[in-house]
């Protein structure tokens, strides 16, 4: 019989309501890092985010069950960071790597999963110092050129490449614009053909002049597939017939390195075309500002670095200073 409020069925309930409240770990099993990962990826809305937290979280969660038991703490992402600067990486690869980690901290902690004194610690780990600046790779005109016209026309697939390598080069397009830009952007606007509303990274919507000469070589591919609408890029099979509705990022990445690698071209990537797009413009003539709009950069910082404005290696300042032999 239970008589007020202390009595022993009371006492039951507090018990029993103890024993269901969970109290946050400092050890993380595959569940639970499969969970906070999944938070960590709804809240992000840009793909190209997603995609690089993913395989950031994949490659800390392989690391971390490896090891015997280890508590998701400061220390053990100190020993990540080791792990990952005795690979060699650069360290703007271990930073994205290491804000991966500590964003999945965060949502393990506020899913009640990690206490909130050890996800303090993990956000309290440095970064690595940035030593230098990395040279970027560009092209110069005479090789974008040689590039872009290497793909043989008298078949499907070369009027294809060549067409996309034009964009690439030309628009300064990323690979995953590449892949989703379709007939319904192509557009003229103050009679200058353009790539209307295109959607790039992390939702950022601009305008893309097209030159003319680009314009005809994608009529020249998309007259000679037949196709009108829907995705421009498509895939061609051996017989020379169009199947499928696009390419993927991939592909682009395989044509690139297939023409690279005729025209001697040595590891050359697609973002490389986009960095050269942004040089060529600036030695034209073209304004900063023009370039940041037809980049889709926020910050003119950015673009600053795509140009390459700090270091010219080719005619560089200590090319001819007085002291070269006279033969």
């Amino acid at each position: 019989m239970v008589s007020g409020h202390g009595g022993p069925l009371a006492m039951k309930k507090n018990r029993s309501s103890k024993k269901l409240r969970r109290s946050p770990k400092a050890i993380l099993r595959l569940p639970d890092l499969d969970h906070a990962k999944a938070a960590v990826l709804n809240s992000l809305t840009c793909p190209e985010g997603q995609r690089g937290y993913r395989h950031a979280i994949d490659e800390f969660v392989n690391w971390y069950c490896s090891e015997p038991r280890l508590a998701f703490n400061k220390t053990v992402v100190l020993r990540y960071r080791i792990h990952l600067e005795s690979r060699k990486l650069a360290p703007g690869t271990i930073n994205l790597r290491l804000g991966a980690v500590r964003r999945l901290a965060y949502e393990a902690s506020d899913c009640g999963l990690l206490s909130p004194d050890l996800a303090a610690g993990i956000r309290r780990v440095k970064v690595v110092k940035k030593l230098g600046v990395r040279h970027g790779n560009w092209l110069t005109a005479e090789q974008s050129q040689a590039l872009w016209q290497a793909p043989d026309t008298d078949r499907l697939k070369g009027k294809r490449d060549r067409a996309l390598l034009s964009v690439l080069l030309a628009c300064g397009l990323r690979r995953h614009e590449a892949v989703d830009l379709n007939f319904e952007r192509l557009q003229q606007r103050e009679d200058h053909w353009a790539i209307v509303d295109l959607i790039g990274k992390s939702g950022h919507i601009r305008t893309i002049p097209m030159p003319g000469w680009v314009r005809q070589l994608l009529d020249e591919w998309s007259s000679a597939a037949g196709i009108s609408s829907g995705r421009v890029s498509r895939r061609v099979h051996r017989t020379g017939k169009i199947w499928g509705e696009g390419l993927t990022e991939k592909a682009i990445w395989h044509v690139v390195k297939e023409f690279a690698a005729k025209t001697g071209l040595a590891k050359l990537a697609p973002h490389d075309l986009r960095r050269t797009c942004a040089r060529l413009c600036h030695a034209a003539g073209g304004e900063l500002e023009q370039i940041q709009f037809l980049l889709g950069h926020v910050s003119v910082q950015t673009t600053e670095r795509y140009l390459g404005c700090k270091q010219r290696i080719r005619g560089a300042v200590n090319d001819h200073i007085g002291i070269e032999p006279n033969d």
